[in-house]
């Protein structure tokens, strides 16, 4: 499939093997693992980021497969789930550093188009997640108010 923003052709990704059950090597049970997934976000750590930590330092193979929930459904059933999704927000993050680095760079024609693509990248995602019922029907990005719309 190509890639959205370039003429390139993209790469392909690995996939994950067919698994329908949890392999008799894994040792954490589905507790242990909805314990992990709490504290770790209780430090501050990314969804993704406790996934890998569970991968690497556990031997979590799959914590859907473990649990029967993904991370963002065992924060959601805790209430302690963000309010904005990661992907969308890493993206507004991206846009923010852009917009802050062409302050002071006003002549930076690369990045001022890296920012139109970030945030074009960030309007597809948030049609997306209305439709999906992730993010309320009245939730707008504005890239004056992305900050703070963050830190709700």
């Amino acid at each position: 499939m190509a890639k959205m923003h370039s003429r390139r052709k993209g790469k392909s990704g690995s996939k994950k093997p067919l698994r329908t059950e949890v392999p008799e090597w894994n040792a954490v049970s589905a507790d242990d693992v909805t314990k992990l997934v709490l504290d770790y976000w209780g430090q501050g750590a990314s969804t993704s980021t406790i996934g890998m930590i569970l991968r690497d330092q556990y031997g979590v193979c799959d914590i859907r497969l473990i649990t029967g929930k993904c991370v963002t459904d065992i924060l959601k059933e805790n209430n302690v789930a963000p309010h904005v999704p990661e992907d969308l927000t890493n993206l507004i993050l991206k846009a923010l550093k852009l917009r802050k680095h062409l302050a002071s760079n006003k002549n930076d024609v690369h990045n001022k188009r890296a920012l139109q693509l970030t945030e074009s990248k960030v309007r597809r995602l948030v049609k997306y997640y209305h439709s999906t019922g992730v993010l309320a029907a009245d939730w707008i990005y504005k890239p004056e108010t992305a900050e703070m719309m963050l830190t709700m």
